[in-house]
């Protein structure tokens, strides 16, 4: 009778998981839908609410009619402008005032020599809906046509706010298609099955689905903040991390098989052997994450509980989904190679045991020199030059930045994009006066007053986004500030974004370091260890930092403001990953009362494989990013996966190993296995065995 209700519990159970699933996916597939539509890509919504930017422009949204959009419209001819050419552009813009209520008559400035002509153009008719604000954008282009060798460029901040949407709207399904595209290569590689490399693949699939819903639930209750960036790295995490899990579980899976004649007792058994690693694992991706919402930038805030349920979709779809599809389907599903029950796997040279026992020769040299190189890589953070301007934010550029580029070259001596001054209105007229004071101010505007503010234009000498300009507006927020006066804008913002990421680094770095450190201690029971593991990874991070700073001076104006701080979270969180599955094989070993380095190489030969293949397939899904049209996505897409092979191939293959070699029992202290007196093992015990790869 026990028999055969055991038997009816091993059909049932996988059963009702995926049963479970399908309902899940059916309920929560259209709030994956809306996820694309809440994620918000203006500078100003990834700032702080104490930024001085962030006061303009919640200021701004209160005047009469609400937040304007502000546009330039540049005419330009190689040459001089030419009087048809004047007659065209005044038509166009007059076209441009009969289509959309504008805020005051445009007004033609002419660069001084007679081969420009800019007209800034501003409307509050869109107000904040973002459809709205594009369309008028895309309405503007549509009349403002070039023609007959003169060139008409749209930019200004709405236009470059509308090119920015049309790159993040495209980007959730383009990442998941790319990546799903790139884990289907490597799974077929790894597991040289025509069947079983699907079965992770769907399953992959269909975790983003529960995170995104997930997210946008998150937005929706506790206000949390979703960018392009942070759905996009979002969407890798989930491949990648889920893809991880699905090698480690099937590895093990497929090495049970031989000792258990059922499938159900062979995960049952595998999923114990390997699941507290991957909850471990997972545990730290989302601890180092959640250190984010001690940030200050809105943006990195929110990127922590975002990633967090991108992780945990990963976590529950490998443990449930993919356990249950595989015990279905049987041994079958690993034809041509299928395990069959009783049987020993093919015992072949491991190449990781290999390069172990080569590493143990001479483990001072190995570990010494692993060091020197580590630093020297390092040493190429020196190149990382300063923030990226927004003109340099794109890897293709759009027409906002060209004629960004336009404005630059052709009007030296102004400003084309105004410093925004909001203040109180009773001293408008006085803060006006001290901005026209103010060394490095070339023109100011009075414009729109209402719910006692007046909005303030200030045009400075400098062009944007430049050094001269910086000193300009830090001189008008000290002299402005007595008046009661906020001062923000294009170029304020991006100040005020490299500001608070200086701060947050101050400030999330020793909290992510922390978290790790004391999910590491609970697993491994050590305090020697968890370091050895946490030095490891800072270590790779200014390595891959490093390589960064020298191929990024080759290809970019800048960097990313965020790249050091974001790369960080994730080479710790996601390296300690494979540290933690080396180490917790180890100290299996040890448990089993293998010596320090008979154990650090069964570890290495063990695991070595599989998690060589999660290292690949890790960084190869991050490198997606590397195809996107943002710079910050591409250098934090580079960074990463840099940083996640150079953690597989070197750091822990040869420089933990051979440090664990060396600290023998002091490793493990100061618990129980410390203190465990070593033996003396004859020869043939340190010599690795052969074993099948996973």
């Amino acid at each position: 009778m026990g028999d055969a209700r055991k038997t009816a519990r091993r059909r049932a159970v996988p059963w009702a998981v995926v049963g479970l699933w399908l309902a899940a996916l059916v309920l929560l597939g259209p709030l994956a839908g809306k996820f694309a539509g809440i994620q918000q890509n203006r500078a100003v919504d990834y700032l702080p609410d104490s930024a001085d930017s962030t006061q303009v422009a919640r200021i701004q949204d209160r005047l009469p009619g609400g937040e304007s959009t502000d546009l330039v419209l540049v005419y330009h001819r190689e040459g001089g402008l030419t009087d048809a050419d004047r007659r065209t552009a005044a038509e166009q813009v007059a076209e441009v005032r009969g289509a959309y209520d504008l805020a005051g008559e445009p007004r033609g400035v002419p660069s001084k020599d007679g081969s420009t002509l800019m007209y800034p153009v501003s409307s509050t008719q869109p107000g904040q809906d973002e459809e709205a604000r594009d369309a008028f954008v895309d309405g503007v282009r549509d009349i403002a046509e070039s023609g007959g060798g003169l060139s008409v460029e749209v930019g200004g901040p709405g236009a470059l706010n509308t090119d920015m949407n049309k790159v993040f709207g495209t980007l959730d399904a383009t990442l998941l298609f790319a990546t799903l595209g790139v884990v289907t290569v490597l799974l077929v590689l790894i597991y040289r099955s025509p069947f079983l490399w699907l079965v992770p693949l769907v399953v992959a699939g269909v975790a983003p689905a529960m995170a995104m819903a997930a997210g946008y639930g998150l937005h929706e209750l506790f206000d949390v903040t979703v960018t392009g960036q942070s759905g996009g790295v979002m969407t890798v995490l989930v491949l990648g991390a889920g893809t991880d899990y699905a090698l480690l579980i099937v590895s093990r899976y497929r090495e049970e098989l031989r000792r258990h004649e059922r499938p159900y007792d062979a995960m049952r058994t595998a999923l114990r052997g390997c699941g507290p690693a991957i909850l471990a694992s997972s545990g730290t991706v989302a601890a180092g994450l959640l250190c984010l919402l001690a940030a200050d930038l809105n943006s990195s805030s929110g990127m922590g509980p975002v990633g967090v349920v991108g992780v945990l979709a990963a976590l529950a779809a490998m443990t449930t989904l993919l356990p249950a599809v595989l015990v279905l389907l049987g041994r079958r599903v690993f034809w041509p190679m299928i395990p069959a029950f009783g049987s020993e796997p093919k015992a072949r040279r491991s190449v990781f045991a290999a390069m172990g026992t080569s590493a143990t020769r001479r483990p001072v040299t190995v570990l010494a020199g692993g060091a020197v190189l580590l630093g020297a890589l390092a040493l190429g953070t020196l190149n990382l030059s300063g923030s990226i301007k927004q003109e340099d934010s794109f890897t293709e550029r759009p027409e906002s930045i060209t004629a960004m580029r336009t404005l630059a070259r052709e009007y030296p001596e102004r400003s084309s994009r105004p410093v925004t001054v909001i203040a109180p209105e009773d001293r408008a007229e006085a803060v006006v006066e001290r901005a026209r004071a103010a060394e490095g101010v070339a023109e100011v505007v009075p414009g729109r007053s209402g719910a006692g503010w007046t909005e303030i234009a200030v045009f400075t000498t400098a062009a944007p986004e430049t050094e001269a300009e910086t000193r300009t507006i830090e001189a008008l927020r000290t002299g402005l500030d007595p008046a009661g006066a906020y001062v923000g804008g294009p170029s304020a913002q991006q100040i005020d974004l490299a500001e608070s990421e200086a701060r947050d680094r101050k400030v999330i770095v020793p909290l992510v370091l922390g978290a790790v450190f004391v999910i590491l201690v609970g697993l491994l029971r050590s305090l020697v260890a968890p370091l050895l593991l946490l030095a490891a990874v800072v270590a790779v991070w200014g390595a891959a930092l490093g390589i960064g700073g020298r191929v990024f001076e080759l290809g970019f104006g800048g960097t990313d403001p965020g790249l050091g701080l974001l790369s960080f979270v994730f080479l710790v969180a996601l390296g300690v990953d494979y540290g933690i599955f080396l180490m917790h094989r180890m100290r299996e070993e040890s448990v089993r009362g293998a010596e320090p380095e008979a154990a650090a190489l069964t570890a290495l030969r063990t695991t070595g494989g599989v998690i060589a293949s999660a290292g690949v397939v890790l960084a190869a899904t991050f490198a997606v990013l590397t195809t996107l049209p943002m710079v910050g996505l591409v250098e934090l897409g580079f960074v990463i996966a840099v940083g996640v092979l150079l953690d597989t191939f070197l750091v822990r293959t040869y420089l933990v190993t051979t440090a664990s070699v060396l600290l023998r029992r002091r490793m493990w202290w100061p618990g129980r296995l410390s203190r465990v007196p070593e033996r003396t093992a004859p020869p043939e015990e340190r010599k690795p065995q052969a074993a099948n790869a996973p």
